[in-house]
């Protein structure tokens, strides 16, 4: 891309002196490093490619947004640093400006929108040139799915509250109706019921008050109640939930480590709510995960957060599976409900924390749960009343 005024200097050069040019050009060049570190403080990123998706320009922002080298990257396609734009699709034949928005999954997951607008050739000869500029729209799309999210929880609560007071009635039915065949057995046969019918009686009491506890669990679940804080040792809590599930890791003959920080500080957490979390990742954990398999979950501790990553060698999420994991009622499992993860993340999000997963189809399944070491929350302050005269 070669400039008018320069092609017009150069075909003028041997009619213009050499101090002129030398002054000219340190005038460009001064310009040129006071325009590039202008464009180098935008936060926003800003490509200059050809038709043919040639890279002229990259800014410090889009360097950051993208993970490259703005330095090594000058001269080489868009395409083949930045997979999935589909540049020469974009570009062909356009003469308007084009706006989409696009997700992007390394070096971070996040939402960019970018606008792609043809600046003409600096030359009749010369090849089209395209300005690319690339906003973050993370938050504002987060807020979006967030809000949709919270619809259909509502809606979710609705139909799960109906559910259950429509399964709690038949099971209070079946206890008090079973309380009564157990008072009029022991009485009409008394030595059948003790030799035989005591146990089949029993038992299914039992599984009715499990259904009716599991009716509860699932409204507690999908429609949490505030946590009830208390400081509690991160570690004993893992400690505990992998107690509890250990029996079954050992059945599919799985591997669990425990790599945990020594003296990580007490959090202010629901013990009772987080276990379930924990439960419900570990769970997920040992059914995608084959025999001789390995989990590992590790805590770590940050300037602001302790950090409590699970790690699985199991079958993986696919990058399509992986960016619909949160929405309710989607499961890649025959028997799931798709409500696992959802429950999950409303959990540490109670807390004030934060949920990551990181998988590759194959090669298993990273969770990352961030938890803030201190509650940050905010007190509205009173009117303050002035003295009155």
């Amino acid at each position: 891309m070669k400039s008018r005024f320069v092609d017009k200097l150069i075909e003028r050069f041997d009619q213009v002196g050499s101090s002129e040019v030398q002054n000219f050009l340190n005038r460009l060049a001064e310009e040129s490093d006071f325009f590039k570190s202008i464009f180098d403080a935008l936060q926003e990123g800003v490509i200059v490619a050809t038709g043919e998706g040639i890279i002229h320009y990259i800014n410090d922002g889009a360097s950051r947004l993208f993970g490259l080298n703005c330095k090594s990257v000058k001269g080489e396609k868009v395409s083949d640093h930045i997979q999935g734009l589909e540049w020469d699709n974009l570009v062909s034949g356009k003469s308007d400006a084009i706006s989409r928005d696009l997700e992007l999954f390394y070096p971070e997951n996040k939402y960019l929108n970018f606008y792609i607008k043809p600046i003409g050739a600096n030359s009749e000869n010369a090849d089209p040139v395209f300005l690319m500029l690339i906003r973050d729209i993370t938050e504002s799309r987060k807020g979006e799915e967030e809000k949709l999210e919270s619809e259909k929880i509502g809606a979710l609560t609705m139909l799960a509250a109906g559910v259950a007071h429509e399964i709690g009635n038949p099971l209070n039915s079946i206890n008090i109706h079973l309380q009564l065949l157990e008072r009029k057995l022991k009485k009409a046969v008394p030595d059948l019921y003790e030799a035989e019918l005591r146990d089949l009686v029993e038992t299914s009491t039992d599984e009715v008050r499990r259904l009716d506890h599991i009716v509860d669990q699932f409204l507690k679940a999908i429609r949490p109640s505030k946590p009830q804080l208390e400081p509690t040792d991160i570690n004993e809590l893992i400690k505990e939930s992998m107690r509890f599930l250990e029996p079954e890791i050992k059945d599919r003959g799985l591997n669990l480590t425990l790599e945990l920080r020594s003296a990580l500080p007490a959090l202010e957490l629901d013990p009772d709510q987080i276990k379930q979390a924990f439960y419900n990742i570990v769970k997920n954990s040992i059914q995608a995960t084959s025999e001789s398999g390995k989990i590992t979950v590790k805590t770590d501790l940050s300037d602001n957060h302790i950090l409590v990553t699970f790690n699985d060698t199991g079958e993986g999420i696919s990058a399509e599976n992986l960016s619909t994991v949160f929405q309710p009622y989607f499961t890649t499992k025959k028997s799931g409900t798709g409500l696992g993860l959802l429950i999950i993340r409303r959990i540490i999000r109670e807390h004030g924390g934060d949920i990551k997963i990181s998988s590759e189809e194959g090669f298993g399944t990273s969770v990352c749960i961030s938890l803030p070491r201190q509650q940050r929350n905010v007190r509205l302050l009173p009117l303050e009343q002035k003295n009155k005269d």
